[in-house]
């Protein structure tokens, strides 16, 4: 699984990948020695051929077999849970003493560039990457590394949000401050207003009663 950082992204690349090159060469080496000795005898992949070969031969094929199958499983998990994030599936092959190639080795290219200027987006994408490195029922050191990876970038998003949301507060609090001191100024204009009005005018309900 190969990580194709955004440009946005403040973290070096990293590269997933599931891999069995050591044993898969020896048997590439012997199964090409294997196939060219058979080869006249039965087209290669065919069961005549198969039939030709060596125990040692049949028992490289079996492994090669298994490896396939595990390789396969492995990069469809990373590409499955990765999603919108996750790009296509590349297998590198072995040709096996049947003539036969056999995964033995892929990756998945994934996007773990953060989200420009939206750390919430981030955090979210961030989740499902770490999912995805660790989605294959035996991750590699190279799927524990962008899991990793992954962790760090949310983290500093979470950061950013934290951030962003303390002086959302701050600003909120400033307008209330200043609303309530505009609210009190008001009030004190009005009882300064009341208190004249009160020393120079007679009250409405004498002035009433002197008509009556």
């Amino acid at each position: 699984m190969q990580i194709l950082p955004g440009a946005a992204t403040a973290y070096s690349p990293a590269t997933l990948r599931r891999s069995t090159q050591g044993q898969a060469g020896a048997a590439q080496a012997e199964g090409v020695e294997e196939a060219g000795v058979q080869a006249e005898a039965a087209p290669p992949g065919t069961p005549a051929a198969e039939r030709n070969l060596s125990q040692e031969a049949r028992d490289q094929i079996r492994e090669l077999q298994k490896t396939d199958m595990q390789v396969r499983q492995h990069e469809q998990a990373h590409k499955t849970v990765g999603g919108p994030y996750a790009g296509g599936i590349r297998l590198e092959y072995t040709t096996g003493p049947d003539g036969r190639r056999y995964a033995t080795a892929g990756e998945v290219p994934i996007d773990v560039s953060p989200v420009r200027g939206d750390p919430e987006a981030t955090i979210t994408k961030m989740e499902v990457v770490k999912r995805a490195a660790l989605a294959p029922a035996e991750p590699s050191p190279q799927d524990r590394a962008v899991a990793s990876q992954a962790d760090a970038t949310k983290a500093q998003a979470q950061s950013e949000l934290r951030s962003n949301s303390s002086t959302e507060d701050e600003s909120r609090q400033a307008d209330s401050e200043g609303r309530q001191g505009e609210a009190a100024s008001l009030s004190a204009q009005a009882k300064q207003a009341q208190a004249a009005y009160g020393g120079s005018a007679t009250p409405a309900a004498t002035i009433f009663s002197l008509i009556a």
